[in-house]
């Protein structure tokens, strides 16, 4: 299958690579495929690009690289609606955004993919102890300083 995106240009997928959320992402309820682009064997963020909209794509991560502790509590209407069988089948990423010079994750609205059909909900966490926008690592790139007159 071939997907046009506004980063890419048209990449070429496999059909079994698309994931969809039923109910869209928030914000975005109206685009339910998606793809995960992995640019690179070792990479641990990946795209996770529309298929509806080439220029709708988020930088996601396996949050659990970061926060070892982090979990996902999900609830067994979830694992209905996910038509998951046992946790394990489950893929959790959250999205990536970059905060000044930090990296950060909303831990509060991960995403939960069934590996085996892939299928995925983004779920809203109702414990505080996490943060839509989560430090997960400091840049070591610093923009250069605007030069005043």
């Amino acid at each position: 299958m071939e997907v046009r995106t506004t980063r890419f240009g048209v990449i070429t997928i496999a059909d079994d690579r698309v994931i969809t959320f039923e109910k869209g992402l928030l914000g975005f309820s109206q685009y339910t495929k998606f793809c995960l682009l992995e640019p690179g064997e070792d990479a641990c963020f990946f795209w996770l690009q529309s298929i509806e909209e080439p220029s709708l794509a988020f930088v996601v991560t396996d949050p659990s690289l970061f926060i070892p502790e982090y979990a996902v509590p999900i609830r067994p209407e979830q694992m209905t609606d996910l038509k998951m069988q046992r946790l394990e089948d489950a893929q959790v990423f959250v999205i990536v955004n970059k905060v000044d010079s930090t990296l950060t994750g909303n831990l509060q609205g991960p995403l939960v993919v069934n590996t085996l059909n892939r299928t995925g909900e983004q779920l809203v966490l109702a414990e505080k102890r996490w943060l839509t926008r989560h430090p997960l690592v400091k840049s070591s790139v610093q923009a250069p300083k605007a030069i005043s007159a």
